[in-house]
């Protein structure tokens, strides 16, 4: 492939007023890339974006800022609210305790005596383990009902009726059956965590576009691809979001729990330390209870976002 380019002037062997050069033959497209590929190619060099350090500080700045300015000003009305005393101690006071308190979280004295983060421990395992139970129960129960009208029809009623109970009014039922304090405990997390796991995946189950399940039913494929491919994807980010509630919830309910049947646990703990007149301990466990709830909530989100991207 050649070009030829048109010059006017007066040059010998042409005709006044133009001249015909030869330009050289044009470099193929294969060729071309493998210049651009080439590393030592001066044009194809790319340089690797790097923000100024101000856009960097700024960034920083906005992300850490206002939370630390919010916790700031808790703390400056706390003082503020206390500084002329009262039965609430102030931020100096509770500080000193936790100083005390964290030095050795892991003690043992007895059954009824051991550091806060064996307490911390022993609510998680109690959530955990009614939670998990919830998950296997209501996750499938919420792809049954979200699929078959029928069965949603008959178990609808139910859920509304029971759901709006108060946790606590199951722990007494959960005595009864178990006569044991750690199982009830576990029986009262399980069924306030149950309900938003139900709704949530049925309510996702019921959201899935219609044109999807015609083409697996004129695939003929099997009930158990029918969920496995193309129901679990499209319900898993309401499945999660039941999840994170259901966790929430049940990290809410255990300390009310502990309390009534008492125990180790950080419920139980919070309740002693009110017999014993310790309200520093008191708020103390106040933070730890909202600092665990908060990681419990995060861990789930960046899981929700992790599983949610990989399924897409």
């Amino acid at each position: 492939m050649s070009t030829t380019l048109t010059i006017s002037g007066d040059f010998p062997g042409k005709a006044p007023g133009e001249r015909e050069i030869q330009a050289a033959p044009a470099t193929p497209a294969k060729e071309q890339t493998m210049e651009k590929n080439h590393p030592s190619a001066a044009a194809t060099a790319t340089v690797a974006y790097v923000p100024p350090l101000g856009e960097i500080l700024a960034g920083f700045g906005r992300a850490v800022l206002p939370p630390v300015m919010g916790i700031f000003l808790l703390v400056g009305i706390w003082y503020l609210a206390t500084m002329n005393g009262g039965s609430i101690p102030g931020p100096q006071v509770v500080w000193q305790a936790a100083a005390e308190l964290f030095a050795d979280p892991f003690y043992r004295n007895g059954p009824n005596d051991q550091g806060i983060g064996w307490n911390v421990l022993a609510s998680l395992e109690r959530v955990g383990l009614g939670f998990g139970l919830a998950a296997l129960v209501g996750i499938p129960m919420g792809f049954m009902l979200g699929r078959f009208r029928f069965l949603s029809a008959m178990i609808n009623p139910i859920i509304s009726l029971l759901r709006p109970v108060s946790p606590l009014a199951w722990l007494p039922i959960g005595l009864l059956v178990f006569q044991k304090a750690d199982p009830a405990a576990t029986w009262t997390i399980f069924i306030c965590s149950i309900w938003p796991m139900i709704m949530n995946t049925a309510q996702g189950v019921q959201r899935v576009p219609q044109d999807y399940l015609n083409v697996a039913r004129v695939l003929d494929l099997s009930e158990w691809k029918v969920v496995t491919k193309i129901l679990f994807p499209a319900v898993l980010p309401y499945m999660l979001t039941g999840i994170r509630l259901s966790i929430g919830t049940a990290w809410l309910v255990i300390v009310a729990a502990e309390m009534l049947t008492g125990g180790v646990g950080i419920g139980f703990w919070v309740w002693d330390e009110w017999n014993n007149l310790k309200v520093e301990h008191i708020i103390i466990a106040i933070f730890i209870i909202g600092i665990v709830g908060l990681i419990l909530e995060q861990a789930l989100i960046l899981l929700a976002k992790k599983l949610t991207k990989e399924s897409s």
